[in-house]
């Protein structure tokens, strides 16, 4: 107990934590010169689309944690039900037991599902229902008797997450510079990246040559070799990259036409961040094979995520010759019941008027971040319902990224958080996605702060030399 209170006694205190991570915290991606001495920007506490930093400066959380706190911070009934459901079952092993609130939030989950998707199994977040979507396809094709059939075509731009499989998918920049994965498995295909498309080609030929090399690439390895492709429906840590329209309609039927099974990545776009709590069906109407989903589901209150899956895969498995064949993954803490209960009362928010609520503040947040394009720093502002970017450039005319400063995203964040708003840098992009509970208000004084950061990253670069408009 002593123990306890020492250590209760120095989490208190601003100085004491920094210090306390810096001894003993390891952080996520951390570069090797400074890994486990490294102390990030305290947070203290959050209400609505406000966080609270170390040294008592409120600011607009504008990536609403990471692409999560869709309801926003401090929400009461959230609360109480983690708490209520704690007391009444703190947990249950799900390997030969279940729990209620897994059933009732799979059923809800399946009625939000485009097509025939109505089977929900349930992980601990986006990484682990990636992977899971994959184990599955692999398990399924080896049942029905075509274990050669198991490559995974993903994209450059992608972020998929940080297992070894689900972290072989990913195609950014920096990612994978030195860590390995399994490349023997993963086959990258380009970014449908309209603003990097090659200079006097249209945004429709652009999708032609996209579709052209994912044919190309299926004659290429053999469709008896490919069992998935994975694609999220908007690129979110690539720099929210909005394919060319009908291009993942077009990729889908490919899929359909040669058996390969189209995974739908929405760990971020669903929940609400496009107005739905999928978009694969209602926003760029395509019915995929699976949806990996996690982050939103819960608003980050408590860490789950899991994937839909089709009743045609399910209805094939079990028609299958291999009835005693074991789908042998699961998770410690698969059908959580304190993060299901959460989820559960997350789904009544986002039904309640939340969702209605990002539909109509969507077309207002990409109308107001677009004026930005006015500052000559900015190459393009691109997005979609509740997240945007802002990717600036050396030259708009030839649209070259910054070569001359890598890091001026995070040079905007920290003006920006100087005058009260916290963003997502992404080398020389801007990331934001608020909490859906955003006004129209709050909107113009996310991007007024935004407008003076950039403004003020241009005084310093032209100040230093490194850039002239």
């Amino acid at each position: 107990m002593a123990a306890l209170k020492d250590l209760d006694k120095t989490v208190r205190g601003e100085s004491d934590a920094v210090e306390a991570a810096k001894r003993h915290l390891v952080q996520p991606w951390p570069y090797a010169g400074s890994i486990g001495t490294e102390a990030r920007s305290l947070i203290g506490s959050g209400e609505g689309i406000y966080i609270m930093d170390g040294d008592g400066k409120r600011l607009i959380d504008g990536p609403a944690g990471m692409w999560c706190v869709n309801v926003g911070h401090r929400r009461k009934e959230l609360a109480e039900v983690m708490y209520a459901q704690a007391m009444e079952l703190s947990y249950n092993t799900p390997w030969y037991t279940m729990n209620e609130p897994s059933a009732v939030l799979a059923e809800r989950i399946a009625g939000h599902a485009p097509g025939d998707l109505d089977h929900v199994f349930l992980t601990t977040g986006g990484s682990s229902a990636v992977e899971s979507a994959l184990r599955f396809m692999q398990f399924y094709n080896n049942v029905r008797g075509r274990p050669e059939k198991k490559l995974i075509l993903s994209r450059g731009g992608a972020y998929h997450g940080s297992t070894y499989l689900s972290g072989s998918l990913n195609g950014r920049p920096r990612d994978r510079d030195w860590m390995d994965g399994a490349d023997d498995l993963v086959v990258k295909l380009s970014a449908p990246n309209p603003f990097r498309r090659p200079a006097g080609v249209s945004v429709e030929v652009f999708a032609d040559r996209l579709v052209s090399e994912f044919e190309a690439t299926v004659g290429r390895l053999g469709a008896d070799r490919i069992g998935a492709f994975i694609g999220e429906p908007i690129q979110a840590s690539g720099g929210v990259i909005v394919p060319p329209g009908g291009y993942l309609k077009r990729i889908r039927e490919i899929c359909r036409y040669y058996d390969i099974l189209y995974v739908s990545d929405e760990v971020v776009t669903g929940f609400g961040r496009l107005g739905h709590v999928f978009a694969s069906g209602e926003v760029f109407g395509i019915e995929p094979d699976i949806i990996t989903f996690a982050k939103g589901v819960t608003s980050g209150y408590f860490p789950l995520g899991g994937m839909v899956v089709s009743a045609r895969l399910m209805d094939e498995l079990r028609r299958s010759n291999h009835p005693d064949a074991m789908f042998g993954h699961g998770l410690t803490y698969t059908s959580h019941p304190v993060g299901c209960a959460v989820a559960l009362k997350n789904l009544d928010l986002l039904e309640d008027g939340i969702l209605d609520h990002a539909r109509a503040m969507g077309p207002y947040f990409q109308e107001r971040l677009k004026t930005l394009e006015e500052l000559p720093l900015v190459g393009e502002v691109r997005g979609m319902g509740l997240m945007g970017c802002v990717e600036c450039v050396a030259d708009k005319e030839s649209r070259d990224p910054l070569q001359l400063d890598k890091d001026v995203g995070r040079r905007i964040d920290a003006h920006c958080h100087e005058l009260g708003l916290l963003v997502r840098p992404l080398i020389n992009m801007c990331v934001m996605s608020p909490p859906l509970v955003i006004t129209r208000d709050q909107i113009d004084d996310m991007v007024a702060i935004l407008r003076e950061g950039i403004s003020r990253t241009m005084d310093d670069l032209r100040r230093e030399g490194v850039w002239n408009e």
